[in-house]
């Protein structure tokens, strides 16, 4: 954007753009033409105006409090705001802003603002304006395969390049499983070609000999990483849970689960290297349609429906999860399968072309990395492992050695009573109710952050979890 519109930098800082991109055409040009992931508040006292503005997809949080007498607040988490203790109200509403969205508000010489609109200036299936501004070239059109699979190739090799802007060390997470994997290796052939002259370093947690650790180790070994293994002990990762749901600002039951293996990676990462800004695969499994139960999508038209519902509540979920346990130990998180112009053209394809196929998941997306040989055969065709369970052992699964450790922290009146205690989301196992209390001890009467648990649709799913699903069992039975 610098070289485009010739802005003259004061700074080195990347967020100076902002007010040049503002001062050039307003507020909306601003918003829209931010190419990754952002959170800002902008003051133009000149005008009296106050803007706040977020991400398409929420990658970066955002949380505001607005008072009926015009006192605004603002932070980038919900826990800054909760004890703001301002004369005329109690207990003000603070909630996230949501993503993709502008607000304007009039600045008030008396210092109140007031909402003037709130506008929403992308949405994930639109192709961004900064397209204008990419250095990829116009991509052939048509949706034969051949073409389809050439340009994810692409899009996606473009979405890491541009991420590997960075002043401090890059690292990345690496599970094993498809996202991380494919992240990794184009990641480590960037860095090659562009002569970043250290060594890059993965990351992966899990409990000995766990799916997780077996798959990363032969990830990094055919791409040639510095692996770092943490092993996880079961005391370890139960110590964590109050941390993690304090740091999360959530209750939601596989958000947590899922967090704890990365916040506990994340403090190995900042404790023990000199990685700060770490990639990630996240994202992928909402846009590509990688969970198990889009097998059951009963046509591709809903499967893709699904697919756009999950991206705009990432922000709630994953992206959450992945922002906070990174960020609680100073880590930058950077997530390439969220790349504005790869996720508009992949939801652009015909909805038949990009749901699971022969019992695969994200099948469109395996293919297009077919002939590439960045990955082995047997970790581009993996099959998806939800993260709380491809940590653990493949005897019992992280979920049920929490469940088991809950069981005696919960009395069974409680949960009878639950409903009565929390009528909001109320919880209905003794693993949702010990989420809930530890909650509302850090964060009471805000249960409304989380407007409902994330769970599979088209099953009689009672659990998040994709261990408890038909066909996960099936494939592991076999």
């Amino acid at each position: 954007l610098q070289k485009q519109f010739g802005f003259d930098f004061q700074t080195l800082v990347d967020g100076e753009v902002i007010l040049h991109l503002y001062n050039r055409g307003g507020i909306e040009q601003t918003a829209s033409m931010l190419d990754g992931v952002f959170a800002f508040i902008l003051l133009d006292t000149a005008n009296r105006k106050v803007f706040l503005a977020r991400d398409t997809y929420g990658v970066r949080p955002l949380f505001k409090v607005l008072t009926d007498d015009g006192f605004l607040g603002v932070c980038s988490e919900a826990k800054g705001l909760i004890n703001l203790k301002h004369s005329t109200s109690l207990c003000s509403k603070v909630e996230p802003f949501l993503p993709g969205h502008y607000e304007v508000l009039d600045l008030k010489p008396s210092g109140k603002v007031a909402s003037v609109e709130l506008v929403k200036f992308h949405s994930c299936k639109d192709e961004p304006l900064h397209v204008a501004c990419d250095t990829v070239e116009a991509l052939p059109s048509g949706f034969d395969l051949e073409t389809v699979k050439s340009n994810i190739r692409i899009l996606f090799e473009n979405a890491v390049r541009k991420r590997l802007m960075a002043h401090r060390r890059i690292g990345c997470l690496l599970s094993g499983g498809l996202d991380s994997s494919l992240v990794a290796a184009v990641l480590l052939k960037l860095m090659k070609e562009i002569n970043i002259n250290y060594p890059l370093q993965t990351f992966a947690i899990g409990m000995e000999n766990s799916p997780d650790l077996l798959a990363a180790r032969k990830v990094a070994a055919h791409i040639g990483s510095e692996h770092h293994e943490v092993i996880l002990n079961t005391e370890e990762g139960i110590q964590a849970i109050e941390e993690v749901i304090f740091s999360l600002e959530t209750y939601d039951i596989t958000t947590i689960r899922a967090s704890i293996g990365m916040y506990l990676v994340s403090k190995y990462i900042r404790k023990k290297t000199d990685s700060v800004v770490i990639f990630s695969g996240e994202g992928s499994d909402e846009l590509t349609q990688g969970y198990i139960y889009f097998h059951k999508a009963p046509s591709p038209e809903e499967a893709a429906e699904e697919s756009e519902r999950l991206l705009r509540e990432l922000y709630l979920f994953d992206v959450l999860r992945a922002d906070r346990t990174t960020a609680a130990h100073g880590l930058e998180l950077r997530v390439p399968f969220l790349d504005h112009r790869f996720t508009s053209y992949y939801l652009s394809l015909p909805a038949e072309l990009r749901i699971p196929k022969n019992g695969i998941e994200k099948y469109l997306l395996r293919l297009s990395f077919e002939d590439s040989n960045l990955l082995p055969k047997e970790i581009l065709w993996r099959p998806k492992e939800a993260f709380s369970d491809g940590i653990a052992s493949v005897k019992k699964s992280w979920f049920s050695i929490l469940q088991d450790y809950i069981d005696q922290q919960v009395d069974d009146l409680l949960l009878e009573k639950a409903a009565e205690k929390y009528p909001f989301n109320p919880p209905k196992t003794k693993e949702s109710y010990y989420y809930r209390q530890i909650f509302e001890k850090h964060y009471p009467g805000r249960s409304s952050w989380l407007p409902h648990y994330w769970m599979p649709r088209w099953v009689k799913a009672t659990d998040p979890s994709a261990r408890t699903l038909k066909h996960y069992k099936s494939a592991a039975q076999e």
